[in-house]
């Protein structure tokens, strides 16, 4: 299991909050990457609440991460006494939030069946949406009551980074979409970075669809 660092001291914690909003950008940078890390086993213990349900500790630790970054870019010194209070609140909401939607998507449907109609009125079925270009697949299908399939095929097909910037990018488990700089901000990485990540992975995932889809013919 990980060891994560101990807390800040109030002093420390007050430094790098002042360097976070009024240092030079690599300063502010670097003290953001401190409150993150030092923060952690915060996140780590609030994560602890939620061990009962289907979701994984790791992921339920980065999830709770993106809350305590919210937090930390957020937090306001003049108007919120401690910055541990605030990010446990936004840590659990950003759990709460993901576990509420991950409730939502559960139910099952075929990929044959129809799950909705297009602007013309016609059904539509997860095979159609699936045809469609390779962004357009994943927001498509996040808009759907089940995305079973798409699951199964990133969990077959991504490597771990691939499969959480995904998951992260199109909000397939906190119900949100978390931009490219956002999630650069997590992994410590460009945004340029992410991208190529990102098109990488929804190439794979293009090629499993038509894989399946000739198959089924």
């Amino acid at each position: 299991m990980k060891t994560f660092q101990q807390p800040l001291s109030k002093g420390e914690e007050e430094r790098y909050l002042y360097l976070l909003k009024h240092g030079n950008p690599q300063e502010s940078q670097e003290a953001k990457e401190v409150l993150i890390e030092r923060n952690l086993r915060l996140v780590a213990h609030i994560a602890k609440k939620y061990q009962d349900t289907d979701v994984e500790t790791q992921d339920l630790i980065s999830i709770g991460t993106i809350g305590l970054i919210k937090a930390i870019i957020s937090f306001d010194t003049d108007k919120n006494s401690k910055l541990a209070t605030y990010a446990a609140k936004c840590i659990d909401n950003e759990l709460l939030m993901m576990l509420r939607t991950k409730k939502k998507l559960s139910r099952e449907v075929s990929i044959y069946e129809p799950i909705g109609t297009d602007k013309e009125g016609n059904e539509i079925s997860l095979l159609d949406i699936l045809k469609q270009e390779q962004q357009d697949i994943i927001e498509e299908m996040n808009t759907r009551e089940n995305i079973s399939q798409l699951q199964e095929i990133i969990e077959k097909c991504l490597n771990k980074r691939e499969k959480e910037i995904i998951l992260l990018r199109y909000g397939l488990i906190t119900g949100r979409e978390i931009t490219q700089r956002e999630i650069g901000e997590y992994f410590g990485i460009s945004r340029s970075y992410i991208s190529r990540i990102e098109k990488k992975a929804l190439l794979k995932l293009r090629t499993e669809y038509e894989r399946r889809r000739k198959e089924s013919f």
